[in-house]
Formats: structure tokens, sequence, C-alpha cells
């Protein structure tokens, strides 16, 4: 058991050393490439199509996905497939981010002639132990800032890039060296620093992010309550003059525990069952001659239609109720949100 513990910290260690390397040449030697593919991508009219295969495609689709959900439109496509037709995938505008550990995987090299054709810019993420190499501008002379390391041979897939980002590392963390570990781990989040930066220089907002993820659980999360609440005839609505009974009826009719009172379209305040409750121990049936004027709370809590779900119930935990009633700046009654109405967001 100790030695195998030993094994999986070990792994765990040289993975994170390779990490450290490459926020390391992030940073540093690579700062100029790294920006370079951000400012590519930010002006890119059409989409990032992320091309890998084997380990390196299973990493390639994760940042295909990861740049799509953050505001990046983007796809994967599969070397091998591209061959046989998917090619049409590709069109003018696009981007191509090629990740290739040994920069010669046979499957990728075979695009690059149709990558060339269509005048598209490919960028890469290979081995090649460069930091990072832009292509030297016809001013760019040899040895300049932004010219091309000539000291280290690169890998055919990074000479053919006009940007090749430097995912090397000292070793996988196989015991055997062979399998894809280390290198996957470093190309997989140099895809996440990416996707990342790219978002926060769109000004990608939590809104954003909910609008793309309208059925997984994150989005869901972040649902307005304009997409929860009860409108028009489903909210239970009552006026000042309007006698308890029928308040009674209304309330029930509509199976939310409140009603809204309203002057005017305005909100004026609420009854609750708890408050029905309340009024029948402290009047009896005399409760049963009051107007909704006389009987309700003026002073009910609210939200408007643009918070977020998360907001809504935070409040209904403080304040200890059941539902809040949405009104807009001017405290018109747009609709009611209800405890029960969160459930679908896995926040209850």
């Amino acid at each position: 058991m100790p030695r195998m513990t030993n094994t999986a910290e070990n792994v765990v260690r040289i993975e994170a050393k390779a990490l450290r390397a490459l926020a390391d040449r992030i940073g540093g030697p690579m700062a100029a490439a790294f920006q370079r593919v951000v400012e590519m991508m930010l002006g890119c009219g059409g989409r990032v199509v992320v091309t890998g295969m084997g380990k390196s495609g299973l990493i390639a689709r994760k940042i295909a996905a990861t740049l799509s959900s953050t505001g990046t439109p983007a796809l994967y496509l599969h070397p091998v497939e591209a061959l046989h037709g998917d090619l049409g995938m590709i069109v003018r505008g696009d981007i191509v981010l090629a990740l290739s550990a040994s920069g010669e995987t046979e499957e990728i090299l075979a695009l690059l002639a149709t990558i060339k054709r269509l005048q598209v810019p490919l960028i890469t993420m290979t081995g090649d132990a460069v930091a990072g190499t832009l292509r030297p501008s016809k001013t760019t002379k040899r040895g300049a800032p932004g010219a091309k390391n000539t000291r280290s041979p690169l890998s055919t897939l990074a000479k053919a890039a006009e940007v090749a980002l430097d995912c090397s590392i000292a070793k996988e963390a196989c015991a055997l060296g062979l399998a894809p570990t280390a290198s996957t781990t470093t190309m997989l989040a140099l895809g996440d620093a990416l996707a990342v930066t790219l978002s926060e220089k769109r000004g990608f907002k939590e809104e954003d992010f909910a609008n793309l993820h309208p059925g997984g659980k994150l989005g869901k999360r972040l649902a307005r309550v304009e997409s929860l609440m009860h409108t028009g005839e489903a909210i239970p609505c009552v006026t000042l003059k309007t006698k308890m009974p029928d308040v009674i009826y209304e309330m029930s009719r509509k199976k939310l525990g409140v009603a809204a009172v309203v002057e005017k379209g305005r909100l004026a305040g609420v009854i609750s069952d708890g408050d029905l409750r309340r009024l029948l121990e402290k009047r009896g049936k005399d409760a049963l001659d009051l107007t909704a004027g006389e009987a309700m709370t003026r002073t009910p809590k609210t939200i408007g239609r643009n918070e977020f779900a998360a907001s809504a119930l935070a409040l209904m935990e403080e304040k200890k109720i059941t539902s809040l009633m949405v009104v807009d700046a001017s405290e018109k009654l747009e609709g009611i949100v209800h405890l029960h109405d969160l459930w679908s967001t896995g926040l209850v």
C-alpha cells in the first residue's frame, strides 16, 4: 500500500511541476506568443477549430467545449474524419488550433495543405521546447524580439504555425515515460488559460454563461427570476376593497399560499396563509368582515425580474418566507416567484 501511495503522489507531483513550468512560461518567455493568440481569437470572425489525435484529441474536445461555453465560438474537428469529408467544417475566417505532443502527427500534418489554401491561421500546442514562437514579420530581423527561435529544431507542425505554443514537459508521469499524462495535463491547462483570458477580455458575465447553459445545472443555478415567476392570470391578485372571503378564494384557486394586493397596478401589500391564521386567531370570524386593504402586510418583500434565482432563494431564507412579489422600479406588480419554483434550479 505505501508503494501504491508513493506512485500516486509522484504522478501528481510530476504533473504539478509541469504546470508550474507552464505558468512560468506564460508569465515569461511565452507571454508575447500567448498574447498574440488571444488577440487572434478575439479578432476571429469565424470559429476556433480545435483538432488533435488520440489523447491530444480528447483534450482538444474539452478545449473546444470550454471555449464555446465561455463566449468563444469553437468546435472540435477529428483529423481523420476531416480527411474523409469533414474538412468542409473549416472555412475562411476560422482559426485552427492543433494539438500534438510530437508535432509530427500524420493525420494532422495531412490537413496543412488545406489550411494553407484557405488562408486560415494555424496555432499549435506541441512539445517543442521553444516557449512559443511567432512568425517573424517582414520588418523583423533574425534574433530580434518576435523572430522565430532557430536554436532548437521545431517539429513540422510548429514550423507551419503562425504561433507555436510551448507545451513541453520534463517527463511524463507514467513510469514508462510513454502514456500521455503530464503532456496532456499541460495542454488542458493551457487551453483553460486561453478560454478564461478570452472570456475576461470579452466581458463575459454570469448571465452570458446562463444563456449558454439553459439545460445544465450551472445554468439553472444562474436562472433569472423572470424565467421562473408566475405572471398574468396565474398571479393571485386582489384589490384593496376585496372582502376576505374573496381573498381566501383567490388564494385557494391560485395555490401559491399568498395574494398580492394591488392599487392601480402597483403593489400595495400582500396577504399570506400565515397572515390569515394570525388574523383568525386574533379576531375570530370577525376577520371575514375585513377588506384586503385592512388585513394586508404593507411592506412586502419584493425582488426584480432580472435578479438571479439564487438571490431570490437567499432572500426567502433570510426572511423565512416562501414567496416574493416581483415588481419593477415603480413598484408595478409583474409576477410572483414561489419557493417551489426554485426546485427545478437545483438550489433547493
